[in-house]
């Protein structure tokens, strides 16, 4: 038997749209925030290490642009604003130097490990087909790498970066908030 859905309640359909987008937005921010942190550190030794999370960003984007096609589910309309502000994150923590950047990199991953460990979990209980199961096990990949970003940055003393609580704390609501809106518009 079927369960019917309360009113205002997604359906498998919706939900599972409303997570394309919103991962797709989230590794297109990402891929930015590493952009703009190569173009001011890229020359220096940690450059090597940004442009190793970026290619795995890239690898997540590239993943999340064919499942959006896949599942003709249209990308965030906030697209355009993902692409200044992730640049420019990325850029203005790494000007304020390798220590803030990798505190940009640690509070964001941070987040989305947490967003990606909780659709992992809806996913396995709303899957209905093998489909469904692949997507978590995708998604859960990915959160390991994030996780592994997450660790790469405090490797590289990011909690020694000026003003490490308030920064941190700005950028994760900020993540969760660009998570809220990518999800909805």
């Amino acid at each position: 038997m079927t369960r019917r859905r309360l009113p205002g309640e997604l359906s498998r359909a919706q939900e599972l749209a409303r997570m394309l987008r919103v991962d797709h937005a989230g590794e297109y921010g990402a891929t930015r925030i590493y952009e703009g942190q190569l173009a001011v550190l890229g020359h220096k030794p940690v450059g090597r290490t940004i442009r190793h999370m970026a290619a795995q960003e890239q690898e997540h984007k590239a993943t999340f642009d064919r499942l959006l096609v896949k599942h003709k589910v249209r990308p965030t309309a906030l697209s355009p604003a993902w692409n200044a502000a992730g640049f420019a994150l990325g850029a203005a923590t790494a000007l304020m130097g390798e220590r803030a950047a990798m505190a940009c990199t640690v509070a964001v991953e941070e987040v989305i490990g947490e967003h990606y460990a909780a659709q992992v979990e809806r996913l396995r209980t709303i899957g209905e087909n093998e489909e469904d199961a692949a997507l978590a096990d995708t998604i859960a990949r990915f959160r390991d790498d994030e996780l592994e970003h997450k660790d790469t940055g405090l490797a590289h003393d990011a909690e020694g970066a000026p003003a490490y609580a308030l920064l941190s704390a700005v950028i994760k609501r900020g993540c969760r908030t660009a998570i809220w809106l990518a999800e909805r518009v």
